[in-house]
């Protein structure tokens, strides 16, 4: 507890009026800190608005951001066209032809989305996005129930993406189908690699995958709406069709699944608004440029492939992806073609490192919050949360681990959470309208509000459709997410009234000190133990265990003798054990002290060897370990453990 000086001559001890003090008091419970004091205000949080030059460059551009964030999103062209026209076909061919509407349904709801996050980002620029939101204008439980679905999103984003690519190599070459569990998890490692040297080499790393695949995208979307000559049909030459038959009407319940089954390209899209802080200055702005970028192309990318599925005329076949006919369609079965699904196989491998880019700084503000735990707010070199990236390494491979691989388990958990985001944000956003109520508040506020109802419903029908899927793994694993977010700010709320942090302390005091020293035997060790805890206590007492065996009562006797010889000045107890128990003897000698002495702080210091090379550690007895693990338990004593490093010239 640290306090701003006062005039010359002044001190809390001679009286200084408690509101004259300037303390660090934390916001919730204990960690997050804020400085206050009379007649003034809490200075504006500037984190990520302000960047020194230095720690810029490991920061994002509008580009890079592109790369490092919008992955998940652009990779979703690749299967979220298809969910549609899958949908669809189960009313024939009649049903195809809703293939436009449904897709310009879901690109004006991704306008929404971009126009709403682009509002998120200035608002929030310290990133967090449904979270930070529903933080301020939804209360606190609400903002957990997002900050969990986000969680949920970015872990199945990772595993979803890596499984995808991998099975879309093993359909390039079934001899590696049997290892797929493993070429995940390699992959798996790739993108944690790369992400732990920080989110500016994950960006340059993923910017030439990227644009490959953008570009070889629109390319197709340009060349099929040019062309007029036959379409090849090659790659889904002797499948079959998956085509329903005998439809001739569309219900609204049908297109209202094609939709939510469609809006599975959305994911993604909130990641720019959640990583905010990791942009170059002004972070702002580069942000809200990456945002309408990202969904400018997706848009563009999706509403093409729409129009080009009906253009050709194309049906879903069993083992061909729409998007590998599309290109079959437009280039024919060429060189072409082959680097379309190259790019494409590529991308949704990599698409894991949206997650890497958005969670992290998440979970950096849950843990500032003291909703998770405060490791998880520390940076390392590069502006990397690093604990925050293994962590989700860690999960995403169990995860993969679980499924074996396999795409077609974790689908059905996937987008789910992010469409409970979006909605929170969105009612989160017309709150902050309703309560700021600048020029055009209305306007922006019904286009929230008409977001959250959309958003809202796919969330409904997409939980729906696929519970028995396994969704329901999701609605159980919500709450139980927000339950663990309630019980670490409970201990940190608890931890932080027990320090009394917030609150001006008693001046501190002087009382008088007892040290107690196990010892085992006289060395330069012990001699060292006993220097410092003289210096460190008024009294000084060595203590020994003592046990019945003839072997170990020689051994007691030989120490009382060169105690005695010795003379240190210090008085040597013996605790006599029935037992061959080490520590407990020790905690219960303490506990006496402490009992007879209430006056008396208790200091155990416990001296220890640290050996020169790391595989010598294996060669230690552990009794200092447990000696305070059985001190720590039983005692309220102060631990003292006092390493003695041996060097290589240390006799």
């Amino acid at each position: 507890m640290a306090m701003h000086r006062g005039k010359p001559g002044t001190s809390a001890a001679a009286g200084t009026p408690a509101a004259a003090l300037r303390v660090r008091v934390p916001e919730r419970g204990w960690g997050r800190a804020r400085e206050q004091g009379p007649g003034t205000e809490e200075p504006p949080d500037t984190g990520a608005r302000t960047a020194s030059p230095a720690g810029d460059r490991h920061r994002l551009t509008a580009l890079q951001g592109l790369a490092a964030l919008s992955l998940d999103a652009m990779a979703s062209v690749a299967y979220g066209p298809e969910a549609i026209v899958l949908v669809l076909a189960a009313a024939g061919a009649h049903g195809l032809g809703f293939t436009l509407p449904v897709t310009l349904a879901i690109a004006a709801l991704l306008a929404v989305l971009v126009a709403s996050y682009r509002q998120v980002i200035a608002a929030f620029p310290d990133g967090g996005g449904s979270y930070a939101v529903a933080k301020r204008h939804l209360g606190r439980r609400t903002s957990l129930v997002a900050a969990a679905s986000l969680i949920l999103d970015y872990v199945l984003n990772v595993a979803v993406s890596v499984t995808a690519g991998v099975a879309a190599l093993t359909s390039a070459f079934p001899e590696l189908y049997g290892e797929r569990v493993w070429i995940c998890l390699g992959v798996l490692l790739l993108v944690t690699a790369v992400n732990l040297r920080g989110v500016v080499d994950s960006a340059r790393a993923f910017l030439l995958p990227t644009a490959l695949f953008v570009g070889s995208i629109l390319a197709m979307v340009v060349v099929g709406l040019l062309r007029d000559g036959p379409v090849s049909t090659a790659s889904a030459a002797g499948h079959a069709s998956a085509l329903g038959e005998g439809a001739t009407a569309v219900g609204a319940l049908l297109l209202l699944k094609a939709f939510a089954a469609g809006c599975s390209a959305l994911t993604g899209v909130e990641a720019v608004a959640n990583a905010v802080p990791s942009f170059r200055a002004p972070a702002a702005r580069r942000a809200q440029c990456t945002e309408v970028v990202l969904g400018a192309l997706l848009g563009v990318m999706l509403i093409g492939l729409s129009v080009l599925i009906g253009r050709f005329h194309l049906q879903p076949v069993e083992g061909v992806t729409v998007l590998a006919q599309l290109a079959d369609a437009s280039f024919g079965h060429g060189l072409a073609f082959y680097v379309v699904q190259c790019a494409t196989m590529v991308l949704l491998a990599l698409a894991a490192n949206t997650s890497f880019g958005g969670l992290p700084v998440l979970m950096g503000l849950l843990a500032r919050d003291n909703h998770l735990p405060h490791v998880f707010a520390l940076k390392a070199d590069r502006q990397v949360h690093r604990h925050g990236v293994l962590w989700l390494a860690l999960v995403s491979a169990a995860l993969l681990v679980f499924s074996g691989g396999d795409t077609n388990t974790l689908v059905p958990l996937f987008a789910i959470g992010v469409f409970v985001g979006f909605t929170i944000c969105q009612v989160g956003m017309v709150r902050h309208w309703y309560g700021e109520r600048p020029r055009g508040w209305r306007a922006k506020a019904a286009l929230n509000g008409f977001g959250a109802l959309l958003t809202g419903v796919c969330a409904v029908v997409v939980t729906a459709t696929r519970f028995t899927d396994g969704a329901w793994l999701i609605v159980l694993a919500l709450p139980l997410i927000v339950l663990a977010f309630e019980r670490v700010h409970r201990a940190y709320t608890e931890i932080g009234e027990r320090l009394e942090i917030g609150r001006i302390p008693q001046p501190p005091r002087r009382s008088r000190s007892l040290v107690v020293v196990p010892v085992s035997g006289l060395s330069r060790l012990t001699c060292r133990a006993l220097t410092a805890a003289r210096s460190l206590g008024d009294e000084v007492l060595a203590v020994t265990v003592t046990h019945p065996d003839p072997t170990d009562r020689e051994a007691a006797e030989a120490l009382r003798r060169d105690w005695e010889l010795w003379k240190p000045g210090v008085e040597l107890v013996e605790l006599p054990s029935d037992t061959r128990s080490l520590g407990r003897p020790v905690s219960g000698y303490v506990r006496e002290l402490a009992r007879a002495r209430p006056d008396v702080q208790v200091t155990v210091l416990i001296p220890e060897t640290e050996p020169a090379r790391v595989w010598q550690r294996v060669l230690q007895n552990q009794r200092g370990s447990v000696v305070a693990r059985a001190v720590r338990r039983d005692t309220d004593a102060v631990i003292c453990r006092l390493r003695f490093r041996v060097t290589a010239d240390a006799g």
